[in-house]
Formats: structure tokens, C-alpha cells, sequence
């Protein structure tokens, strides 16, 4: 297959064409209407063998929960080792595409480590997340941000008082959900631990508020979020956080998410996430 095909496919992935403007675009290229039908599955078929730990893992026990937040009860998938011994929390922040299967395959992976971890739907309060991507995208871009951030705070308190839980409480986020994680990480005293993927930077005079210790990744090649990083990086020294920061050289955005060919690095994504996991077991472990 050519490389036009999937550069279109990628504009769609990011949001730059909705999905009517993408089909009419890949019918123009391949010939028709017929055969954008038979190359969609090729398209996404990155997106369907990117699950990492199967939804009946039988190491794991899953399901939806429920939790008070600042504007609701807010949806979460939960996922944690079978059995009764406790673990720390840990919270997983979405894309700006709202919980999918990837964000929830994600809290998989963080469960397997030993975590109990759940991943709220940010889309709580307006319905939930649709299964329409343009249409999540179109609702998240509606929401509250104060009480959006209230939201993912409640859900600190949620798992340090959750029965299998510990105490204590990490986060992590990608992409819109790394920045989100970095607003928990101003507005949670309780928050022990932070890991935000390629996050758009808290404003500087709030960064003396944070209490966690932060484990920072950025791409090499996202210039809209990384000309935030001296003025974070000054301000998070001024005010002596606990934290360190890489950056993952040859990167796009995006590059942890391995349902996205087009942005995915094997390798980084690799070694971010040993390094997460390694993060969250000196921090929350006893």
C-alpha cells in the first residue's frame, strides 16, 4: 500500500478531518467508495492488535465502577491484581478521544504491575464517551476544566480509601490526559506520585502547590507542548519538587499510544514505561 492512504488515515486519528470528510477523501484516492470499505480494516487494524492484556485476563479482575466527583457520579473502569492483597492506586488519564479500549488496555498493564488502577471517564457528565471519535472529541472540548479537575481529584480520595487499596495514590496521563495530570498534581496534596506523557505545563505560580513527585516525558518533535518546558522546569526547581524529566529523541506526540501507527515508537514507548512502572513502585510501595 501506498503511504497517502495511511497519511489520511493519521489526519483523521488526530482530529483533523472528521469522519465523513475522511471516507469522501479516501474514496477520491482509492478508486471509489467499494474499495475505502475494503481498506478501512487495513487502516485500523493497528488500532485492534494493539491490545497488550486481554479484557479476560484471568490474572486480573475488571469492572465498571462508580465514584462521587464534584459534578456527578463519575464512571471509571477498574482494574487490580485477583485476590485480596492490597496495592497502591493509580490513575490512568485518557486521550482528548475520552475512555476507549486502549486507555482501559492501559490500566490493564498498570493492574498486572500490582496497581489497582482505574481510569475515569472524563465524559462522566455529559453522558459518557460516545463511540463515535468526533463526537468525543467535539464533548470533551465542552467540558467544565475546573470541574474536570475536581473530578480526577475525587478520584485520589476514591482509591486511598478503596478496601484494596493501600493508601497511597499515583497518576499518570497522555496527551490532553498529561496535562490533566498535572493539574491533579497541583490541586491533590494527597497525590504521591505524577507521571504526565506530553502534557501541556501548569501555569508557574501554581507549581509550588505540588506535593508529588513527578516523572516528566516529552517527544522531541512537539513544539506546541515543549516550549512550556524551561519555565515549568525553572519553577518546579524553585519550589525544590521531587522530580525528573526525559526526553524521548526522534519523537512525535502521541508516541506512547500503540493503537496510533503513524505516531507509535516502539522503543520510547518501551522505555517510558519501564520507567513509569519503576517510578510508581519506589513512590508507592512501601
Amino acid at each position: 500500500m501506498n503511504k497517502e492512504p495511511h497519511d489520511l488515515y493519521k489526519d483523521y486519528r488526530e482530529g483533523e478531518l472528521d469522519r465523513r470528510e475522511f471516507l469522501n477523501k479516501l474514496a477520491l484516492l482509492v478508486g471509489g467508495t467499494a474499495a475505502a470499505a475494503t481498506l478501512m480494516p487495513l487502516l485500523e487494524s493497528g488500532r485492534a492488535m494493539a491490545q497488550v492484556v486481554a479484557k479476560d485476563d484471568s490474572r486480573l479482575h475488571t469492572e465498571y465502577i462508580q465514584y462521587p466527583g464534584e459534578t456527578g457520579e463519575v464512571r471509571a473502569f477498574l482494574a487490580r491484581p485477583k485476590g485480596e492483597v492490597k496495592g497502591p492506586g493509580v490513575i490512568v488519564i485518557h486521550e482528548i478521544w475520552g475512555l476507549n479500549p486502549h486507555t482501559e488496555d492501559v490500566a490493564r498493564r498498570v493492574a498486572l504491575e500490582g496497581f489497582v488502577a482505574i481510569a475515569p471517564d472524563a465524559l462522566s457528565p455529559l453522558g459518557g464517551t460516545p463511540p463515535d471519535r468526533d463526537q468525543a472529541r467535539s464533548l470533551m472540548q465542552k467540558l467544565d476544566q475546573k470541574g474536570n479537575t475536581r473530578n480526577y481529584v475525587a478520584a485520589v480520595e476514591y482509591l486511598k480509601t478503596h478496601p484494596q487499596s493501600t493508601g497511597k495514590v499515583g497518576c499518570t496521563g497522555f496527551c490532553w490526559g498529561g496535562a490533566v495530570t498535572n493539574q491533579v498534581a497541583v490541586h491533590s496534596p494527597d497525590l504521591v506520585a505524577a507521571v504526565p506523557f506530553y502534557g501541556m505545563q501548569p501555569a508557574a505560580e501554581d507549581v509550588p502547590r505540588i506535593k508529588a513527585s513527578m516523572l516528566i516525558h516529552y517527544a522531541s518533535d512537539d513544539e506546541r507542548i515543549n516550549v512550556g518546558i524551561p519555565a515549568f522546569e525553572a519553577a518546579l526547581r524553585k519550589a525544590s519538587v521531587d522530580y525528573k524529566m526525559f526526553m524521548y529523541e526522534n519523537t512525535a506526540h502521541a508516541f506512547f499510544n500503540d493503537t496510533n501507527p503513524s505516531r507509535y515508537n516502539k522503543e520510547a514507548a518501551q522505555l517510558a514505561w519501564e520507567r513509569t512502572i519503576a517510578f510508581f513502585k519506589e513512590k508507592l510501595r512501601p
